[in-house]
């Protein structure tokens, strides 16, 4: 397959990535399915992505052609027998079997050379690929939030991926606007990895009393970066963040460098998952 034979486009998972995800594909000119079984997820995907066009528009970043047109390519779905497409990226949640489950249902019903991208940010594509039928077509391509906006995308080669799907991908993220980065497989990629301690050094220091949460985002803004690592993990998803951090922890056959904070735990067991749930780190409940 090549980049040219790529018409349609299928996502899997309408959280905030999956949704961005498919917005993006739509608006680079792909027939693009949005599926999830949660029928509330999904209508409140599809009133994101809506309410993004609109943005976009108002800004005058595209005409309201282009909002028409974008729409119309977008499919949202919660009946899995039509996530048939091209390419498939799965953005679920952060856990092996799930993902190696809804990858086997997809491939059952598509092409043999369908390509089975995961949009994961911490779990080695070759454990994914390992269960997955035809593992040589299972590739990593992960986008960063908001995908519409953020232009690394990490191409990632498990150890059965084909060169030419990686190559493929590649070409993939050129069109949809972004920059590619190859990675091989290891826990986290490369931003992720490095990243990690942005959060677990500052989820430290509010263990230990050395500041507050405000105050670190405070001094980290004033010395360049654009949001606080308590800002970020909101934005993120607090349960997200800890779930990356959790598995990280784990195939790194718990390396105390990426050992889970309680302070992050106790938010996620409070439903306390940053913007998306008004109320993480910071409140939210009272912003438009």
């Amino acid at each position: 397959m090549t980049l040219q034979d790529i018409k349609t486009i299928a996502v899997i998972g309408a959280g905030t990535m999956g949704q961005s995800i498919a917005q993006l594909c739509a608006q680079a000119g792909f027939t693009t399915i949005l599926y999830d079984i949660n029928a509330t997820v999904l209508a409140n995907a599809q009133a994101a992505a809506q309410a993004s066009l609109q943005r976009l528009v108002e800004k005058g970043k595209i005409s309201v052609h282009t909002q028409e047109e974008t729409l119309h390519r977008l499919t949202f779905t919660a009946d899995i027998l039509q996530v048939i497409a091209n390419v498939v990226i799965e953005a679920v949640v952060e856990r092996l079997d799930v993902k190696q489950s809804i990858l086997n249902e997809v491939a059952d019903q598509n092409r043999p050379e369908t390509v089975l991208a995961s949009n994961t940010s911490s779990l080695p594509i070759t454990r994914i690929a390992a269960k997955v039928q035809g593992p040589e077509r299972v590739v990593g391509l992960h986008f960063f939030n908001p995908a519409t906006i953020m232009q690394l995308v990490e191409v990632i080669s498990g150890a059965a991926t084909a060169p030419e799907v990686v190559a493929l991908m590649q070409e993939l993220a050129v069109t949809l606007g972004k920059t590619p980065v190859l990675a091989q497989d290891a826990p986290g990629f490369i931003v992720n990895r490095v990243a990690r301690h942005f959060y677990v050094e500052s989820l430290k220091l509010l263990e230990e009393n050395v500041a507050s949460h405000e105050g670190i985002d405070r001094l980290l803004q004033a010395s360049g970066f654009k949001m606080g690592p308590f800002q970020l993990m909101d934005l993120i998803g607090v349960d997200t963040n800890f779930s990356v951090t959790s598995a990280m922890y784990e195939a790194f056959h718990q390396d105390p460098k990426f050992r889970p904070s309680r302070w992050q735990q106790q938010k996620v067991d409070a439903g306390h998952h940053g913007r998306k749930s008004g109320k993480g780190f910071y409140d939210y409940s009272g912003k438009a």
